[in-house]
Protein backbone atom coordinates (compact mmCIF):
# COMPACT_ATOMS: atom_id res chain seq x y z
CA UNK A 1 0.00 0.00 0.00
CA UNK A 2 1.11 3.64 -1.13
CA UNK A 3 0.85 6.24 0.97
CA UNK A 4 0.95 9.96 -0.11
CA UNK A 5 1.94 12.81 1.73
CA UNK A 6 0.34 15.75 0.90
CA UNK A 7 1.49 19.19 2.43
CA UNK A 8 -0.47 22.52 2.56
CA UNK A 9 0.31 25.21 -0.18
CA UNK A 10 0.61 27.53 2.23
CA UNK A 11 3.12 25.62 4.45
CA UNK A 12 4.82 24.81 0.79
CA UNK A 13 5.24 28.93 0.10
CA UNK A 14 6.23 29.53 4.09
CA UNK A 15 9.03 27.17 3.90
CA UNK A 16 10.57 28.26 0.16
CA UNK A 17 10.27 32.09 1.90
CA UNK A 18 11.79 30.98 5.17
CA UNK A 19 14.90 29.05 2.94
CA UNK A 20 15.12 32.07 0.66
CA UNK A 21 15.14 34.71 3.80
CA UNK A 22 18.27 32.49 5.34
CA UNK A 23 19.58 32.74 1.99
CA UNK A 24 19.29 36.79 1.81
CA UNK A 25 21.10 36.94 4.99
CA UNK A 26 24.22 35.19 3.70
CA UNK A 27 24.17 37.36 1.45
CA UNK A 28 23.88 40.36 3.83
CA UNK A 29 26.95 39.09 5.97
CA UNK A 30 28.63 38.57 2.67
CA UNK A 31 27.66 42.30 1.95
CA UNK A 32 28.77 43.58 5.19
CA UNK A 33 31.92 42.32 4.89
CA UNK A 34 32.98 45.32 2.53
CA UNK A 35 30.48 47.98 3.49
CA UNK A 36 28.79 48.91 7.04
CA UNK A 37 25.79 47.37 7.71
CA UNK A 38 23.83 50.86 6.95
CA UNK A 39 24.67 50.47 3.53
CA UNK A 40 23.32 46.83 3.39
CA UNK A 41 19.85 48.35 5.45
CA UNK A 42 20.11 51.34 2.15
CA UNK A 43 20.79 48.72 -0.32
CA UNK A 44 18.09 46.31 0.84
CA UNK A 45 15.24 48.89 1.05
CA UNK A 46 16.18 50.64 -2.30
CA UNK A 47 14.93 47.42 -4.30
CA UNK A 48 11.66 47.81 -2.36
CA UNK A 49 10.73 50.83 -3.08
CA UNK A 50 11.52 50.93 -6.61
CA UNK A 51 9.17 47.77 -6.87
CA UNK A 52 6.46 49.03 -4.57
CA UNK A 53 6.87 52.30 -5.89
CA UNK A 54 6.00 50.74 -9.48
CA UNK A 55 3.26 49.28 -8.38
CA UNK A 56 1.77 52.44 -7.08
CA UNK A 57 1.99 54.19 -10.38
CA UNK A 58 0.20 51.08 -12.23
CA UNK A 59 -2.42 51.42 -9.57
CA UNK A 60 -2.66 54.47 -7.27
CA UNK A 61 -3.32 53.82 -3.76
CA UNK A 62 -6.76 54.54 -2.28
CA UNK A 63 -7.42 54.80 1.40
CA UNK A 64 -8.67 57.68 4.37
CA UNK A 65 -5.47 58.42 5.89
CA UNK A 66 -5.43 61.01 8.76
CA UNK A 67 -2.34 59.33 10.83
CA UNK A 68 0.93 60.39 9.40
CA UNK A 69 3.06 60.63 12.90
CA UNK A 70 1.60 57.06 13.35
CA UNK A 71 2.84 55.61 9.60
CA UNK A 72 6.23 57.52 10.33
CA UNK A 73 6.57 55.73 13.49
CA UNK A 74 5.89 52.03 11.84
CA UNK A 75 8.75 53.07 9.09
CA UNK A 76 10.99 54.62 11.75
CA UNK A 77 10.47 51.60 14.35
CA UNK A 78 10.98 49.03 10.97
CA UNK A 79 13.72 50.15 9.55
CA UNK A 80 16.06 50.95 13.30
CA UNK A 81 14.84 47.29 14.03
CA UNK A 82 16.56 46.13 10.43
CA UNK A 83 19.23 48.17 10.99
CA UNK A 84 20.30 46.32 14.50
CA UNK A 85 19.26 43.06 12.68
CA UNK A 86 21.68 43.42 9.75
CA UNK A 87 24.29 44.81 12.28
CA UNK A 88 24.24 41.67 14.35
CA UNK A 89 24.19 39.61 10.98
CA UNK A 90 27.52 40.77 10.43
CA UNK A 91 28.78 40.18 13.56
CA UNK A 92 27.85 37.27 15.33
CA UNK A 93 26.67 33.66 13.53
CA UNK A 94 23.23 33.97 10.93
CA UNK A 95 21.21 31.72 13.63
CA UNK A 96 21.84 33.68 16.49
CA UNK A 97 20.59 36.76 14.99
CA UNK A 98 17.67 35.69 12.93
CA UNK A 99 16.22 33.58 16.36
CA UNK A 100 16.68 37.22 17.48
CA UNK A 101 14.89 38.91 15.17
CA UNK A 102 12.09 35.79 15.58
CA UNK A 103 11.37 37.24 19.51
CA UNK A 104 9.04 40.10 17.49
CA UNK A 105 5.35 37.93 17.94
CA UNK A 106 6.54 37.46 21.35
CA UNK A 107 7.09 41.41 22.24
CA UNK A 108 4.34 42.21 19.90
CA UNK A 109 1.62 39.85 21.69
CA UNK A 110 2.70 42.06 24.78
CA UNK A 111 2.61 45.16 23.13
CA UNK A 112 -1.19 44.59 21.64
CA UNK A 113 -2.19 43.88 25.32
CA UNK A 114 -0.29 47.09 26.50
CA UNK A 115 -1.48 49.51 23.92
CA UNK A 116 -4.07 48.07 22.15
CA UNK A 117 -6.16 46.32 24.86
CA UNK A 118 -5.82 42.89 23.23
CA UNK A 119 -6.29 40.02 25.41
CA UNK A 120 -4.00 37.57 26.27
CA UNK A 121 -4.56 34.54 27.70
CA UNK A 122 -2.83 32.51 29.85
CA UNK A 123 -1.19 30.49 26.57
CA UNK A 124 0.11 33.77 25.37
CA UNK A 125 1.31 34.84 28.94
CA UNK A 126 3.26 31.24 29.17
CA UNK A 127 4.65 32.06 25.64
CA UNK A 128 5.78 35.26 26.66
CA UNK A 129 7.51 34.06 29.51
CA UNK A 130 9.54 31.42 27.89
CA UNK A 131 10.04 33.78 25.21
CA UNK A 132 11.86 35.77 27.68
CA UNK A 133 13.74 32.66 29.27
CA UNK A 134 14.76 32.03 25.98
CA UNK A 135 16.31 35.29 25.06
CA UNK A 136 18.10 34.50 28.50
CA UNK A 137 19.51 31.51 27.19
CA UNK A 138 20.64 32.66 24.24
CA UNK A 139 22.27 35.84 25.80
CA UNK A 140 23.68 34.61 28.77
CA UNK A 141 24.11 37.50 30.38
CA UNK A 142 27.00 37.83 33.33
CA UNK A 143 25.48 39.67 35.90
CA UNK A 144 22.95 42.01 34.50
CA UNK A 145 25.26 42.29 31.47
CA UNK A 146 24.78 42.21 28.25
CA UNK A 147 26.76 42.85 25.19
CA UNK A 148 26.42 44.93 22.54
CA UNK A 149 24.53 42.32 20.30
CA UNK A 150 22.60 41.28 23.15
CA UNK A 151 21.04 44.10 23.00
CA UNK A 152 20.82 45.05 19.53
CA UNK A 153 19.24 41.66 18.78
CA UNK A 154 16.71 41.85 21.39
CA UNK A 155 15.84 45.58 20.13
CA UNK A 156 15.77 43.81 16.41
CA UNK A 157 12.79 41.63 17.91
CA UNK A 158 11.43 44.81 20.17
CA UNK A 159 11.38 47.58 17.27
CA UNK A 160 9.90 44.58 14.69
CA UNK A 161 6.95 44.29 17.45
CA UNK A 162 6.11 47.99 17.66
CA UNK A 163 6.49 48.28 13.97
CA UNK A 164 3.86 45.05 13.27
CA UNK A 165 1.74 46.82 16.50
CA UNK A 166 1.56 49.65 14.72
CA UNK A 167 0.72 47.89 11.53
CA UNK A 168 -2.45 46.56 13.19
CA UNK A 169 -4.09 50.11 13.96
CA UNK A 170 -2.68 51.76 10.21
CA UNK A 171 -4.38 49.01 8.35
CA UNK A 172 -7.79 50.42 9.43
CA UNK A 173 -6.70 54.67 7.93
CA UNK A 174 -4.05 53.19 4.82
CA UNK A 175 -3.83 51.30 1.91
CA UNK A 176 -1.17 48.23 2.59
CA UNK A 177 1.60 49.80 -0.25
CA UNK A 178 1.49 52.45 2.28
CA UNK A 179 2.39 51.23 4.64
CA UNK A 180 5.12 48.98 3.40
CA UNK A 181 6.94 52.02 1.72
CA UNK A 182 6.87 53.98 5.23
CA UNK A 183 8.95 51.48 6.37
CA UNK A 184 10.93 51.14 2.92
CA UNK A 185 11.32 54.61 2.62
CA UNK A 186 12.23 55.66 6.08
CA UNK A 187 14.57 52.88 5.36
CA UNK A 188 16.48 54.61 2.22
CA UNK A 189 16.06 57.97 3.70
CA UNK A 190 17.86 57.60 6.94
CA UNK A 191 20.74 55.60 5.97
CA UNK A 192 21.32 58.26 3.72
CA UNK A 193 21.58 60.60 6.09
CA UNK A 194 23.19 58.92 8.63
CA UNK A 195 25.85 58.04 5.89
CA UNK A 196 25.91 61.93 4.96
CA UNK A 197 26.96 63.06 8.36
CA UNK A 198 28.87 60.08 9.28
CA UNK A 199 32.01 62.08 8.70
CA UNK A 200 31.08 64.97 11.08
CA UNK A 201 30.11 62.24 13.98
CA UNK A 202 31.94 60.25 16.17
CA UNK A 203 30.10 58.27 18.84
CA UNK A 204 31.75 55.22 20.26
CA UNK A 205 29.87 52.40 19.98
CA UNK A 206 27.48 53.43 17.82
CA UNK A 207 29.21 52.21 14.81
CA UNK A 208 26.12 50.76 13.75
CA UNK A 209 24.37 54.09 13.21
CA UNK A 210 27.24 55.74 11.59
CA UNK A 211 29.54 54.60 9.39
CA UNK A 212 31.56 55.96 5.69
CA UNK A 213 30.00 55.21 2.60
CA UNK A 214 31.75 52.60 -0.03
CA UNK A 215 31.25 52.27 -2.89
CA UNK A 216 30.34 48.37 -4.23
CA UNK A 217 32.20 47.38 -6.76
CA UNK A 218 32.73 44.07 -8.72
CA UNK A 219 31.08 40.81 -6.93
CA UNK A 220 29.40 42.98 -4.38
CA UNK A 221 27.38 44.58 -6.72
CA UNK A 222 26.34 40.56 -7.36
CA UNK A 223 26.08 40.35 -3.54
CA UNK A 224 23.66 43.52 -2.70
CA UNK A 225 21.70 42.62 -6.05
CA UNK A 226 20.89 39.21 -4.94
CA UNK A 227 19.82 40.10 -1.42
CA UNK A 228 17.46 42.79 -2.28
CA UNK A 229 15.72 40.63 -5.26
CA UNK A 230 15.42 37.20 -2.57
CA UNK A 231 14.27 39.61 0.30
CA UNK A 232 11.35 40.96 -1.97
CA UNK A 233 10.61 37.26 -3.11
CA UNK A 234 10.89 36.37 0.34
CA UNK A 235 7.92 38.77 1.26
CA UNK A 236 6.32 37.61 -1.93
CA UNK A 237 5.70 33.96 -0.54
CA UNK A 238 5.51 34.89 2.61
CA UNK A 239 1.84 37.19 1.75
CA UNK A 240 1.02 34.14 -0.25
CA UNK A 241 1.30 31.99 2.13
CA UNK A 242 -0.68 33.56 4.99
CA UNK A 243 -2.84 34.38 2.19
CA UNK A 244 -3.76 30.68 1.40
CA UNK A 245 -3.86 29.00 5.04
CA UNK A 246 -4.23 29.46 8.45
CA UNK A 247 -1.90 32.34 10.01
CA UNK A 248 -1.13 29.92 13.05
CA UNK A 249 -0.04 27.05 11.00
CA UNK A 250 2.15 29.56 8.95
CA UNK A 251 3.40 31.22 11.75
CA UNK A 252 4.33 28.36 13.52
CA UNK A 253 6.04 26.82 9.87
CA UNK A 254 7.92 30.03 9.42
CA UNK A 255 10.32 29.31 12.63
CA UNK A 256 12.03 26.94 9.99
CA UNK A 257 13.93 29.77 8.98
CA UNK A 258 15.95 29.61 12.01
CA UNK A 259 17.48 25.95 11.32
CA UNK A 260 17.65 27.36 7.37
CA UNK A 261 19.64 29.81 8.80
CA UNK A 262 22.21 28.08 11.01
CA UNK A 263 23.04 25.86 8.03
CA UNK A 264 23.70 28.79 5.86
CA UNK A 265 26.05 30.41 8.40
CA UNK A 266 27.66 26.90 8.85
CA UNK A 267 28.90 26.87 4.84
CA UNK A 268 29.63 30.47 5.58
CA UNK A 269 31.75 30.12 8.79
CA UNK A 270 29.62 30.06 11.28
CA UNK A 271 30.00 27.68 14.48
CA UNK A 272 27.04 25.33 15.73
CA UNK A 273 25.21 26.59 18.98
CA UNK A 274 25.93 25.40 22.25
CA UNK A 275 23.97 23.35 24.11
CA UNK A 276 22.55 26.53 26.28
CA UNK A 277 21.80 28.71 22.62
CA UNK A 278 20.32 25.61 21.42
CA UNK A 279 17.78 25.31 24.71
CA UNK A 280 17.24 29.18 24.24
CA UNK A 281 16.05 28.85 20.34
CA UNK A 282 13.93 25.78 21.02
CA UNK A 283 12.54 27.92 23.92
CA UNK A 284 11.87 31.13 21.56
CA UNK A 285 10.04 28.70 18.62
CA UNK A 286 8.16 27.23 21.04
CA UNK A 287 6.49 30.68 22.40
CA UNK A 288 6.30 32.24 19.31
CA UNK A 289 3.91 28.95 18.09
CA UNK A 290 2.49 29.25 21.24
CA UNK A 291 1.14 32.80 20.37
CA UNK A 292 0.98 31.93 17.28
CA UNK A 293 -1.80 28.79 18.41
CA UNK A 294 -3.65 31.96 21.11
CA UNK A 295 -4.46 33.74 18.22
Amino acid sequence: MKFKITIDNGVKYMLFSSLIFAVMGAFAKLSSQHMSSLEVVFFRNVFGVLIVGFAVLKSPMKHVGGKPFLLFFRGLMGFTALLAFFYNIAHIPLGDAMTFSKTSPIFTALFAWLFLNEKLSFKGWSAVFLGFVGILFITQPNGLSFSKYDILGIFSGVGAALAYTSVRELKRYYDTRAIVLSFMGVGTIGPAILLFISPYVQIPGFDFMFAKFVMPSGIVWLYVFAMGLLATLAQVYMTRAYGVSKAGIVGAVSYTNIPFSIVVGVFLGDSLPGALTTAGIVLIVTAGILVAKAK
